[in-house]
């Protein structure tokens, strides 16, 4: 046990606080974070630390982490705990976790050891790491679910924005169901290098442009096509705003949304011009997808957005 190097700490969690804390785990300085889920069993986060760490600080800090988010009102369902993990096991609990994974009738999310044979399904490339985005979670393979079901009706868009693109999974998938051009954005520059690099392993480079910023900062072009997976609280500050970047009759697909939360988001995008046209829950998490309307409705979003400036 001593001559391990690394350290597994595991929690309990639950949807309402697994993406924050996978966030927090990454800022202490995780190698690596996998969320996992057994039969009859809560599911759990695995994060694996370098044993420069002290166990002890560690274990404190994620709990007066979790005791915050209680003070809060968040369930944060267990306790953390911190053990020595042995050298070969940390890379066979990194890459255990990271399967091909099918979703809907035509993709299959694979990292990049684990190529499948051929199943005409079309694979999507993503190295696991520390941008969100490896088709594993509920918000992100819903959204795939909604971006496949509305590619696959015909009249592919030419261009998509994906705000908050993470790993780049949401604009990569686009670009391979024949968007012809994707400006994604995320403010995390190991998001953006993560990105470019998901977006090299699937030959997509010529049309999948990958830049830093800010969502509420963005200067782009409207598109006929907007993908965001983000949490409800951006969707809900960024509702105005996205009828700037949706072209008239366009597609908005937000992820990142809690099932209990999905109808305030609807009612926000509603009074900004957005009519529903579906959604879907995957496993506590649900995506919606809106239309733009045309005419003096549509262009109320523009409307506000040029007053608040």
């Amino acid at each position: 046990m001593s001559s391990s190097r690394y350290w597994e700490l595991s929690v309990p969690v639950g949807p309402e606080v697994s993406e924050g804390l996978t966030n927090f785990a990454w800022e202490l300085g995780a190698l690596g974070v996998v969320e996992e889920e057994a039969a009859g069993k809560p599911p759990r986060l695995r994060a694996f630390f370098p044993k420069t760490e002290f166990a002890a600080a560690l274990e404190e800090r994620v709990r007066v982490y979790l005791d915050g988010l209680r003070a809060l009102g968040f369930d944060a369902p267990g306790e953390p705990s911190v053990v020595a993990l042995a050298d070969e096991d940390w890379a066979d609990a990194w890459r255990a976790h990271f399967r091909p994974v099918p979703v809907g009738r035509s993709l299959l999310v694979a990292p990049p050891w684990d190529r499948p044979p051929r199943t005409g399904r079309l694979v999507i490339t993503i190295e696991p790491g520390r941008a969100f985005g490896t088709g594993q979670h509920g918000s992100t393979m819903g959204c795939l679910l909604r971006l496949e079901a509305l590619l696959a009706r015909g009249a592919t868009p030419t261009r998509a924005i994906d705000l908050g693109t993470g790993s780049g999974i949401l604009a990569i998938a686009a670009a391979r169901l024949g968007v012809g051009s994707v400006l994604a954005v995320d403010e995390d520059p190991d998001a953006v290098a993560s990105a470019i690099a998901n977006a090299a392993r699937n030959g997509v480079c010529d049309r999948v442009r990958c830049v830093l910023g800010g969502a509420g900062g963005l200067d782009a072009p409207d598109a006929p096509l907007v993908v965001a997976n983000l949490l409800t609280a951006a969707h809900l500050r960024l509702a105005v705003r996205y009828g700037r970047w949706v072209t008239e009759g366009g597609a908005l697909i937000l992820g990142g949304i809690l099932d209990a939360e999905a109808s305030g988001v609807g009612e926000a995008l509603g009074a900004h011009g957005f009519t529903p046209r579906a959604r879907v829950s995957v496993e506590g998490w649900t995506t919606l997808q809106f239309r733009r309307e045309p005419g003096p409705r549509g262009r109320a979003s523009r409307a506000a957005l040029h007053d608040r400036a």
